[in-house]
């Protein structure tokens, strides 16, 4: 794969995911991405995406201030 941003070299590796949801903050660590080599453009793929719908909608319930989760371990 070529990256769409600078058609440079796309890597499989893992990223961080940060959302905000009513004033929370919440990180997803290790999700899985496609990576740039060249520019660092990062692409996920349906299924992660679901997987992390998924893992956002059973922290809504139980939000603080900061959540840390690891996809590992969530998905």
């Amino acid at each position: 794969m070529t990256c769409f941003t600078c058609k440079g070299d796309v890597e499989k590796t893992t990223t961080s995911y940060m959302t905000e949801y009513n004033g929370c903050f919440i990180i997803i660590k290790n999700v899985p991405c496609s990576k740039c080599t060249q520019c660092g453009e990062e692409y996920l793929n349906g299924v992660t995406l679901q997987k992390i719908e998924s893992i956002l909608e059973k922290l809504k319930s139980v939000l603080t201030e900061i959540a840390v989760v690891d996809y590992t371990k969530a998905a």
